[in-house]
């Protein structure tokens, strides 16, 4: 099994995050930047996700705002996004209601962030980026060339029309 970013020492993450610069490759809009902060690492992604979901209930462009800073802090600016004071920084950078931050620290947010990763763990996500895709058998994880998902595709449709004859 692989150790979770929160089970890394610093200088470990550091090594880890040499990876991204494979999906970076494969995107010429993508941005990430090899951890190089004394920042972090950082623990687990519920806290992120809760100010996602925070944004969501201001509606779906503060959500959208909110989800690119929270990337781009991540992966760009090396910024450890589960710490409630940088998620407080993004926010106010968003221009997002300050009123509704305090939403990141409902029960209700939590128990739904929970609830996701509980059934995402259930269908074997292990990682992200997932896709899971009708007619597709098992999941996709991680970051993939655009031709790999193409033909995953079409195998899956092609599957389905000898299943439909």
């Amino acid at each position: 099994m692989r150790p979770t970013p929160r089970q890394l020492s610093l200088p470990q993450f550091k090594k880890y995050t040499e990876n991204w610069m494979r999906p970076a490759g494969m995107e010429k809009e993508a941005v990430f930047q090899v951890w190089a902060t004394d920042e972090g690492p950082p623990s687990h992604s519920v806290p992120p996700h809760q100010a996602a979901k925070a944004a969501a209930r201001s509606g779906p462009e503060a959500f959208e705002k909110m989800h690119e800073r929270l990337l781009r802090a991540y992966f760009t600016e090396n910024r450890d996004i589960t710490r409630f004071e940088v998620l407080g920084e993004l926010w106010r950078e968003m221009d997002l209601p300050e009123a509704d931050f305090d939403r990141i620290s409902d029960e209700d947010i939590l128990r739904e962030v929970i609830k996701e990763h509980e059934e995402a763990l259930m269908i074997g996500v292990a990682g992200v980026p997932a896709v899971q895709a009708p007619g597709m058998p098992g999941l996709i994880i991680g970051a993939q060339e655009e031709s790999f998902y193409r033909r995953m595709v079409l195998a899956s449709q092609s599957g389905r029309s000898e299943q439909e004859k």
